[in-house]
Formats: C-alpha cells, sequence, structure tokens
C-alpha cells in the first residue's frame, strides 16, 4: 500500500469515527427533542417509536398555565437571574483579575486560593446558613437574593479565568498609554479591555451556563415567586406517573437560549481559547 492509499484510509477512518462520536453526542439531544413531540403512549411505547406523529400538546400545556407556579414566569426567572448574575461576574470578575494580575498585593497567592477554595464546596453544604440568612434578611424566595447567590458562586471562577487572560496581554499596552498621559483607569477601559474582550465572552458563556442549570439554590432559597425553571422541571413528576413529555418540552426549552446565546458569541468563545498566542 503507497502513501496516497495510507493517507485516504487514514482519513476514511478518522471520518468514520468522527461521524460515530457525532452520533452519539446528539442522540440524546434527538431523543429529547422526540420526546417532547410524541404523544405520552408513543413516548412510553417499547419498543421505541422513530416513526411518529409529531404532536405539540406537551408545550402548550406548559404555556396555558398561568400565575407565579407557572413555567413561563419560572422560565423568565432564569432569564433575569441568570443573566443579570452573569453580567455582574464579569464586571466585577474583570476588575478584580486585573488587580490581581497587575499589581504587586501581599498575600496574594494566599487570597487567590482563597477565592478558589469557595468553589471547593457543593453548594447543598452551605445551603442551611444560607436559608436562615435570606430569610432574616428578607431575601428569601426574591430574585435580587437568588441574583447575589449566582454572583458569589460564580465569582471565584470568573476571577481565576479573566486573570489567565489578562495575564497574556503585555503590560507595554497601558505603560505607553500611561506615558501618553492616561490614567491607569482610563488606560484599562481604552487599551485593556478591548483585548480582554475574547475573555469576558468566554466567563460569560460559563458562568452563564452555571447559572442558568443552578439546581440547589433555586429549589431551596425559592418557593414560588422567584423560583427558576431547573427546579419546575424536577416537580413536574405527577402522582399518575411521570410524564416524560412534559419534562422533556420543558428541558428544551430551558436548552435552546443557552444555545442561542454561544451560537452568537461562538467566534469569540473559540478566540478566547486560543488567547494564549499573544505573546510580548
Amino acid at each position: 500500500m503507497n502513501f496516497r492509499n495510507r493517507e485516504r484510509l487514514l482519513r476514511l477512518m478518522i471520518t468514520i469515527s468522527l461521524s460515530i462520536l457525532v452520533v452519539i453526542y446528539l442522540f440524546p439531544v434527538y431523543w429529547m427533542v422526540s420526546t417532547a413531540t410524541k404523544t405520552r403512549i408513543d413516548a412510553l411505547s417499547i419498543p421505541p417509536r422513530w416513526i411518529y406523529k409529531p404532536t405539540f400538546i406537551h408545550f402548550k400545556r406548559i404555556f396555558s398555565s398561568e400565575g407565579e407556579t407557572s413555567f413561563p414566569h419560572q422560565l423568565f426567572n432564569s432569564f433575569l437571574v441568570s443573566f443579570v448574575s452573569t453580567g455582574l461576574v464579569v464586571i466585577i470578575g474583570s476588575l478584580s483579575a486585573y488587580v490581581f494580575s497587575r499589581f504587586e498585593l501581599k498575600g496574594k497567592d494566599d487570597l487567590l486560593f482563597f477565592i478558589l477554595s469557595t468553589r471547593m464546596l457543593p453548594p447543598i453544604v452551605v445551603i442551611i446558613p444560607l436559608v436562615v440568612m435570606y430569610r432574616t434578611m428578607g431575601l428569601f424566595d426574591t430574585r435580587l437574593g437568588l441574583v447575589i447567590a449566582y454572583t458569589v458562586f460564580n465569582l471565584a471562577f470568573a476571577v481565576w479565568m479573566m486573570k489567565s487572560f489578562i495575564d497574556e496581554i503585555p503590560r507595554e499596552y497601558e505603560e505607553a498609554a500611561m506615558i501618553d498621559g492616561y490614567s491607569r483607569f482610563q488606560a484599562f477601559f481604552k487599551f485593556i479591555l478591548p483585548e480582554m474582550r475574547t475573555g469576558m465572552v468566554a466567563t460569560a458563556i460559563f458562568s452563564l451556563i452555571m447559572s442558568w442549570n443552578e439546581f440547589s439554590f433555586a429549589l431551596l432559597l425559592t418557593a414560588d415567586k422567584a423560583r427558576t425553571a431547573p427546579p419546575s422541571i424536577a416537580q413536574s413528576m405527577g402522582t399518575s406517573g411521570t410524564n416524560w413529555g412534559h419534562i422533556a418540552a420543558g428541558s428544551l426549552l430551558m436548552v435552546i437560549p443557552v444555545v442561542i446565546f454561544t451560537f452568537l458569541l461562538r467566534k469569540h468563545l473559540l478566540r478566547g481559547f486560543t488567547f494564549g498566542v499573544i505573546k510580548e
């Protein structure tokens, strides 16, 4: 076998392997979409029905509910809480990361480790004192309470991630700007912040995903008014059996916004992963 035939065989094997991996990766998505568009009988049929008449009855039932306990209201809470907390995380995390990257602070390494240690414990470990504190402060079952919890919980991740991006930006940028008469604050906003854009987008996407899918805080720090969508999907299991079509429809509605947000910012995200090519 000559070199050209070996190269073709290798490409064919790689193509087949990647195709199999794509099918395996996308199969749960297909199953979720098909379950959301099947009747209850079709969804529970054994063996599974691959050919069926699509129905949107589950989506109609989701959006026909009204009041504070309705899924549309909870989905709106997810939008509001997740995007607001993500914005705060990116802003605060970027400013904090810039300080850690550019200034020599006493005990900086210990402080960075302390910030990182806040992510080592799962939320369920600290949920009991948080519930007591939130009830005392009047933050229980409020969107503001969830925004604060998500912001604090994701801030450590944002600081560490943004610091790695800022470390790759040459210090000469702001030094040259300050020589020209800019203050450090002006140099940061005019020269460093545009270079941080890719890192901020990557941080925003990961923070949004973590806030959007968060379950423990949303379940135990809320009751009805501020409850988000993930707990409501889990609580849709009825006494007469699990309505998998309803759960799949709600899950699909939860997936679509994040997919759209990530797709719109995909160029910045891909560039953010290769940001380390910048050299002094």
